[in-house]
């Protein structure tokens, strides 16, 4: 094992996926691969022995489901950082493992540039919301007990960031936004840019769930 790379332990029942990310991962200058698991039952273990500073797993997998096992994990190392794979945007699942502790999920399909992005996100602490998140998985993460900012600095934002905010909640696009506020399209992305860098996400998503959960954007409005 490389002391200077970020320790990575996958969990996934299709051996080929599992070679897919071995593939991916196994020459990145910051990622090592240690171990990899096709069971929950065996995640857990070696989590345990192998102690990964990150977990990739898929939600279903025999004896143990992801989100059992990131639950049992995190009992044992509690700053464990746990990411969940997955072939469906809409499961329920999803909230499940987010609500054991998992710091966010994305679909197998992932870009590559986009996997790198979310491990480094959730590495550094901060959630992590697959681009394709849908405005229903919006909203049953927003009325979930998952909540990753109770431990996390709020940010301030300007009368005008809380206005582009509220309206981003209402899935307004740019031009949108521009002519609501009266302003160009240039200001609006410049503004969406710095909300982006102050919440510290990556999509749309995270966007609307930080504020749903810093109570920026209450769903009863909508």
């Amino acid at each position: 094992m490389n002391p200077n790379k970020i320790r990575i332990l996958i969990a996934d029942d299709h051996e080929l996926y599992l070679d897919g990310l071995h593939a991916l991962l196994k020459d990145h200058p910051l990622y090592e691969i240690i171990g990899q698991a096709c069971n929950g039952e065996e995640l857990v273990s070696k989590a345990v022995s192998l102690k990964p500073q990150l977990v990739l797993t898929d939600l279903k997998m025999p004896l143990l489901s992801g989100a059992a096992a990131i639950h049992q994990m995190l009992q044992v190392n509690p700053q464990l950082a746990c990411m969940v794979l997955t072939s469906y945007e809409n499961d329920l699942s999803i909230i499940e493992a987010l609500e054991a502790g998992a710091r966010g999920y994305m679909t197998k399909n992932i870009p590559k540039k986009d996997l790198f992005a979310a491990l480094d996100q959730v590495i550094r602490g901060y959630p992590y919301y697959c681009y394709t998140t849908s405005t229903k998985m919006v909203r049953l993460i927003g009325r979930s007990r998952f909540n990753p900012y109770n431990t996390l600095q709020r940010t301030a934002f300007s009368e005008t960031e809380n206005k582009i905010i509220h309206l981003v909640c209402e899935e307004k696009d740019n031009k949108e936004i521009a002519d609501l506020l009266f302003m160009s399209i240039r200001t609006v992305e410049n503004n969406r840019s710095r909300i982006l860098k102050k919440m510290n996400v990556k999509t749309t998503a995270g966007v609307a769930i930080y504020a749903i959960k810093n109570g920026m954007y209450f769903l009863e409005d909508s």
